[in-house]
């Protein structure tokens, strides 16, 4: 118990530390202020009026969700004895091998740099700067030589190095024996089996009504669906955090979705956020990065390619070139077993003090990285608050896809789930699949790195996204993947090469993502 209560005490000193710096404590601070002007207020009980007041004009609620963002974000604190790399991942492996893997992704950038003859980064000719700005909104119509750039690395350069992945203290004999897991991850992760999943995602039992679910078992679906919009309305008039990350894991109405989006982010859009944003595009118009080309490349190769994403092109272009500019997202850091690239200022190499971030978030895209955002576009057509939601949904869920830690959320975590459901649950199947070559992981893994964008229906990919921010957790990723190999699982056993199986796969557009889960979780013999 006393442990417990230290944890808490520990977890209530580092929120305050958190939001002391923040614009809700220099707001809270002034309303208190004026608060004392009110006639209500009396010195002898000045503490408590100033809570009451506090709390009648919505500002406890703004408190509230403040702090329930952070739970949600940062990490339950570890023993007050453990060295601090252990809120990064407790596991010296996993922080020794994505080390190793930061390593590769900055040597790949720094010989695209050599071999071009790019800076890093350079000051643009005022020309530029100008012609730039005027074509702000319509970079798309842009169409730069990027024949000679290539992405750092795809998910399949970094599925190899997951496969490779192992545990030094673990017996990792050559002869197979009964403990070598029969699939492409190697290493001795908790996950979880059916009856857990079934307790964390009770709310998707086939007793209870989802949207995405046409014929609602008890219930016709338009009087589930108006009943669930009259509630998701009191949700949002109620600015309650908490309240709308429960209501999400039933799926979001349409008209509702961006609204209960940003009040889970607890992203508000104030006015010094727009502002921060524009001193971001201001640093886009300055400077030029290397990473402009790489992410360039990526729209082009990925959303301008995709029939749903093509024509938000120029929002792409925008977010993710600010946010390579970021410096706020340097805090994921804290705990993400990632460590930002450094790089030296020019004729400084190797001086400590002439180190900077590069680029100055931390983050060096991938191929799909933009797919990340591409989704969102069709919530939220004000770039700064796109760019606010894209960020959070980030620095919350989607650097957990692309860095190497043992968190249920992260994605070795993920791929061994994956294994694991598609061994217990379709023994036949997987061995088959094993068996021609074709290891389940090799096609399902760029659907989880990807959170399945570009690969389902909008509609359907947003209704999955609804549960990962209802859920605040990335695992329902590997049960859909499983769902779609247990759904197509007569065709698959008739393939007799990995090519075939990719091709039985290769189209997930017409799947329906609710009844999937559904029925793998809930309908499934355990």
């Amino acid at each position: 118990m006393l442990e417990q209560d230290g944890g808490l005490s520990l977890t209530i000193a580092r929120i305050v530390q958190r939001l002391k710096g923040s614009s809700l404590h220099s707001q809270l601070e002034r309303q208190a202020r004026i608060s004392l002007h009110n006639p209500e207020i009396k010195l002898e009980s000045l503490k408590e009026d100033i809570k009451d007041f506090l709390k009648t004009s919505g500002w406890e609620k703004k408190l509230q969700n403040a702090v329930y963002s952070e739970l949600n974000v940062f990490p339950s604190p570890c023993h007050p004895a453990a060295p601090p790399e252990h809120m990064k991942e407790p596991l010296a492996y996993m922080r020794k091998a994505q080390g190793s893997w930061e390593k590769r992704i900055l040597k790949s950038l720094n010989s695209m740099c050599t071999e071009l003859s790019i800076p890093l980064a350079q000051k643009r000719p005022a020309s530029e700067q100008k012609e730039l700005l005027n074509k702000w909104n319509e970079m798309g119509t842009d169409e730069p030589d990027l024949s000679l750039f290539r992405p750092v690395y795809a998910p399949k350069d970094f599925l190899e190095v997951l496969m490779n992945l192992r545990n030094p203290n673990y017996e990792n004999g050559e002869q197979p024996s009964f403990r070598n897991h029969l699939g492409l991850i190697q290493v001795p992760l908790n996950v979880k089996d059916i009856p857990e999943l079934k307790e964390d995602f009770s709310e998707l039992d086939l007793n209870i009504g989802q949207l995405g679910i046409d014929d609602s078992a008890q219930v016709p679906p338009e009087f589930f669906e108006n009943e669930h919009v009259r509630i998701g309305q009191k949700v949002l008039a109620e600015q309650d955090s908490a309240a709308a990350q429960q209501y999400v894991r039933q799926g979001c109405p349409t008209a509702l979705r961006a609204d209960l989006w940003a009040l889970i982010l607890n992203i508000s859009n104030q006015p010094e956020d727009i502002l921060y944003y524009e001193q971001l595009k201001s640093n886009v118009i300055q400077h030029d990065l290397l990473v402009d080309s790489l992410i360039y490349k990526d729209v082009k190769l990925t959303a301008s390619n995709d029939d749903y994403y093509f024509v938000f092109e120029d929002y792409l272009y925008q977010v993710l070139l600010c946010f390579s500019r970021d410096t706020s997202v340097l805090e994921h850091f804290a705990y993400s077993s990632a460590t930002p690239p450094k790089s030296y200022i020019q004729g400084k190499v190797g001086i400590e003090e002439f180190a900077v971030f590069y680029p100055p978030n931390g983050v060096i895209p991938f191929h799909g990285f933009s797919m990340y955002v591409a989704p969102l576009c069709f919530l939220y057509h004000e770039p700064s608050k796109l760019y606010q939601i894209f960020r959070e949904m980030y620095v919350r869920f989607f650097f957990r896809l692309h860095s190497i830690s043992s968190h249920p959320s992260g994605i070795v975590s993920l791929c061994l789930l994956f294994e694991t459901l598609l061994q217990t649950h379709l023994p036949q199947l997987f061995y088959h699949l094993r068996e021609i070559g074709a290891q389940p992981l090799r096609i399902s893994f760029k659907w989880m790195v990807r959170a399945f964008s570009g690969y389902l229906a909008t509609d359907q990919l947003l209704l999955l996204w609804d549960r990962i921010l209802g859920y605040n957790s990335l695992e329902i990723l590997a049960v859909l993947a499983a769902a779609v190999f247990a759904f197509r699982a007569v065709n698959l056993m008739e393939v007799t090469s990995l090519a075939a199986a990719e091709a039985v796969l290769a189209d997930l557009s017409t799947l329906k993502v609710m009844p999937l889960l559904q029925i793998f979780l809930f309908a499934t013999v355990t």
